[in-house]
């Protein structure tokens, strides 16, 4: 009798730390997600910085170009007001802003004196570097994310989950196909 006591407890004992180390994975994942959210706020902020020097630098060259630089404009103040806790409202806005950056980008080619222009030159580049560190941002974002709702949902991690609120983290992705393609110039 003492022996099926001494296996019950010690499977139960195993059990327990299983769940701890289940539990702490799982946290350990969902810092990881905050951390990677965190990152892209963090480029997010960076470009938000870069865009009215931009305007500004290009608005002198292109005064007629003005519904492509008031597009520009608002898309950003429309992804600076979005909560960084709503993460589908500002996946949404920022995707707008990619894909006025795109516009304004394609003006810019289109005006020799302004491609040449070393301030324009600079902060394009800058701009571009930044878009790239938001894609890398989100990208890494997106596979922690994955890490997450795979170890959410996995049987045996998802009984330790759904007993502690552990709930899905959200991808950060395009909702509409009309931001997947190139922005037109027509004039």
């Amino acid at each position: 009798m003492n022996v099926v006591w001494i296996v019950v407890l010690v499977v139960a004992a195993g059990f327990a730390l299983w769940c701890f180390g289940a539990f702490n994975q799982l946290v350990r994942m969902r810092q990881e997600v905050k951390n990677a959210w965190s990152q892209i706020d963090v480029q997010l902020k960076r470009r938000h910085d870069l865009i009215p020097n931009l305007v500004e630098a290009v608005k002198g060259y292109i005064a007629h170009e003005r519904q492509t630089l008031e597009n520009v404009i608002k898309a950003r103040t429309q992804a600076v007001t979005v909560s960084a806790s709503d993460l589908k409202g500002k996946a949404q806005a920022e995707n707008i802003l990619t894909q006025t950056l795109r516009s304004l980008f394609a003006v810019v080619e289109r005006y020799p004196d302004l491609k040449a222009n070393q301030n324009v030159m600079a902060l394009q580049e800058e701009l571009t570097s930044t878009e790239n560190r938001i894609s890398f941002a989100r990208q890494f974002y997106n596979d922690q994310a994955q890490r997450l709702n795979t170890a959410i949902e996995s049987v045996p991690t998802n009984v330790v989950a759904n007993m502690t609120g552990f709930t899905r983290a959200e991808f950060f992705e395009i909702e509409t196909p009309a931001q997947r393609e190139a922005p037109q110039v027509k004039f």
